[in-house]
């Protein structure tokens, strides 16, 4: 190739490709450059069909939304800060699904922050959130910043919508979205009592948790409800955690005296405790019983399956993203929600050995 030939091809190559622009999604799609905005911000105010278009002419054209203008138009940020106590427990997976898909559908981000008990960790998210880094917050982890789950201490003072998930923050003037937590563990102890047992163990949540609160005062109304007295000899402290279900199984099997059933307040606890059964050669459910809470994925697959509570993990999230768009965007919305949950029985469980 000669000379000039080389120096056509090298200003052929120096040519930037011009970026797509909203006017070119919206010509493409035959919609607004209005109505491509809307579908990227509040996709609740397009049709379904205008959004199918405008979406496929955003991946034809390779056209990138500017977030940071768009911020700054609207004084929005357009995220949501989700607050988890442990984003290590797997119970969290189907509610964080069912938080990222609403807000997404209404042309919302997330922020998970992971408080991890660290009170430097909630320090730094109170900041970020009362600076308006997010439009919003769902908070998991049973209190508001600055708080202890049992109201104690000043609040940070926070002016974005906030919505409590799972764990109810009593005395807090926000939206609660939750399930019905003593009614369903007693109606787990109702089931139990049913197949002949009579001699139940309780392995508990923390003590300053409120679900723990209502899961306990369950679990003391089925005994109740069932004409049975309460042993506080039967109360085996856990955390939620399978090394607290491991702990929880080894003093059963140091017991000369063991209960018929075990009604652990979680999932992960109650596959911990029926491991440490096994390794100590006891059989479950022929030697004891145990059922769980909560209906994780590892539920259905442990060996045997656990006879468990199941909660909507994912309609909890979606319920509480609704909400919060609702109180984002001004419209109306309710200020308790509470979801049914579901007796889900399986293998881990049947009727006591006669004597």
């Amino acid at each position: 190739m000669d000379e000039a030939g080389q120096g056509d091809m090298a200003e052929q190559e120096a040519i930037p490709v011009r970026a797509a622009r909203i006017q070119d999604v919206a010509k493409l799609a035959e919609v607004s450059t209005a109505t491509v905005s809307r579908a990227l911000a509040t996709p609740e105010r397009v049709s379904p069909e205008a959004r199918a278009r405008v979406l496929e002419a955003i991946a034809k054209t390779g056209y990138v939304p500017n977030p940071a203008a768009r911020s700054l138009r609207s004084q929005k940020t357009f995220m949501v800060l989700v607050v988890l106590p442990d984003l290590s427990n797997t119970f969290f997976s189907k509610i964080l699904r069912g938080i990222e898909e609403t807000l997404f559908e209404a042309g919302y981000g997330m922020i998970i922050s992971d408080l991890d008990g660290s009170p430097e960790k909630e320090a730094h998210f109170a900041a970020f959130t009362a600076a308006g880094r997010v439009d919003g917050a769902i908070l998991l982890n049973g209190h508001l910043f600055g708080q202890t789950r049992e109201g104690e201490g000043q609040p940070a003072r926070i002016t974005i919508p906030l919505v409590a998930l799972c764990e109810a923050i009593p005395g807090a003037d926000i939206p609660q979205i939750e399930i019905d937590n003593r009614a369903a563990a007693s109606r787990m102890i109702q089931h139990l009592v049913a197949l002949g047992h009579r001699r139940i163990a309780y392995v508990s949540g923390p003590a300053n948790n409120i679900l723990e609160r209502e899961r306990f005062l369950g679990f003391k109304e089925g005994l109740e409800a069932a004409g049975l007295p309460f042993d506080p000899a039967l109360v085996i402290p856990g955390d939620y955690t399978i090394e607290s279900g491991v702990a929880a199984g080894q003093g059963l099997v140091a017991r000369t005296v063991r209960p018929t059933a075990v009604f652990c307040t979680s999932d992960e606890m109650a596959i911990g405790l029926m491991r440490t059964l096994f390794s100590a050669g006891l059989r479950v459910p022929e030697d004891i019983s145990v059922a769980g809470f909560d209906d994780i994925e590892f539920a259905a697959v442990a060996e045997p399956s656990l006879t468990t509570i199941h909660q909507p993990r994912r309609e909890l999230g979606q319920a509480a993203a609704t909400v919060l768009i609702d109180l984002l965007q001004g419209r109306p919305t309710l200020k308790q929600i509470r979801l049914e949950t579901e007796l889900v029985i399986r293998d881990s469980v049947k009727p006591p050995r006669q004597s």
